[in-house]
């Protein structure tokens, strides 16, 4: 009996052999991808060198063996040691911008993205935005979106991180907005000058110590500077909603994102009249709150 032959290992075929392998592995996603085929997806992409777009033609040329050989291989990182996609082929995409990520990082998957995108818009006029701070900045992605979506503010990418700073500067070359976007070494408002921001944006890190170890293993290649947050999770919510205020002029927003922990913070401020945002594409645990609010509230305290 004759065998079947083989397929040509042309990028269609490779991602539904790809997707299937990835399907059956039982692998936690959520790092820049959602599903195995979108996993797939990047590592053909990356191993092939396929363009963004790639033409009919290129994609039904067949991989090489040095590029099939390459792809076996990331797919056995993924599988054996769990390494999120992002970290093998050290590129994503935030806000429509590609970034390169690494281990020293947490991989971009805020939704803070879509409100970047929209300057803002309804909470902040955007041609009064001159200064903006990102606390915690990691690969600097989020204070990359808004220089580029506000072209008039120029913004410091802060981090405590040696090591983040360092990714983050490579990403603000990458962009060229060396002129508009600096990184600075600061524990939170530490390196910073008071009444200067218009916007306040934050990604800290917000999670606890039990949940930290409940994470799925792709989070322990995660810097765990970037992730725990104290017992509850909030040590680091706790100094920006204390000291927010002290930094951001008058009309001025403090934005942060603290994912799952949510309904905690709702619980421990219930002083704040917090607004929660909505986003159309996903995802929540972002609060609003203006510099007046802030103040408000700490006048009350005092």
């Amino acid at each position: 009996m004759r065998r079947a032959r083989a397929l040509p290992a042309t990028p269609a075929v490779l991602l539904a052999r790809v997707t299937r392998r990835l399907q059956r592995a039982r692998l936690h996603y959520g790092h820049g991808t959602e599903r195995a085929r979108d996993d797939a997806a990047a590592l053909i992409w990356h191993a092939l060198r396929l363009p963004l777009r790639p033409t009919a033609a290129r994609l039904a040329r067949p991989a090489t063996r040095v590029q099939q050989a390459l792809l076996e291989a990331l797919i056995r990182r993924r599988i054996a040691e769990r390494v999120p996609v992002v970290y093998l082929t050290r590129r994503c995409w935030f806000a429509g911008l590609q970034m390169y990520v690494d281990e020293r990082v947490l991989i971009p998957r805020s939704p803070l993205a879509e409100l970047i995108e929209r300057g803002f818009a309804p909470w902040i006029e955007a041609r009064r935005v001159r200064r903006i701070a990102d606390l915690g900045t990691g690969s600097g992605c989020i204070a990359i979106a808004c220089a580029r979506a506000l072209p008039r503010a120029r913004v410091d990418a802060l981090d405590i991180s040696h090591d983040a700073l360092a990714v983050a500067q490579r990403n603000i070359r990458r962009h060229r907005l060396q002129q508009r976007v600096r990184a600075r070494q600061s524990d939170h408002f530490s390196a910073l000058p008071e009444h200067s921001y218009d916007i306040i944006v934050s990604n800290p890190p917000y999670v606890g110590q039990r949940e930290m170890r409940e994470l799925p293993p792709e989070y322990r290649h995660e810097p765990v500077l970037a992730l725990s947050a104290g017992a509850d999770g909030l040590d680091s919510v706790r100094v920006i909603l204390r000291d927010a205020a002290r930094y951001l002029r008058p009309g001025g927003i403090l934005v942060v994102e603290v994912g799952d922990t949510e309904s905690l913070v709702r619980e421990r401020f219930p002083g704040l009249p917090f607004t929660w945002l909505d986003f159309s594409r996903g995802g929540g645990g972002v609060f609003l709150l203006t510099r007046e609010q802030l103040r408000a509230v700490a006048g009350k305290r005092n």
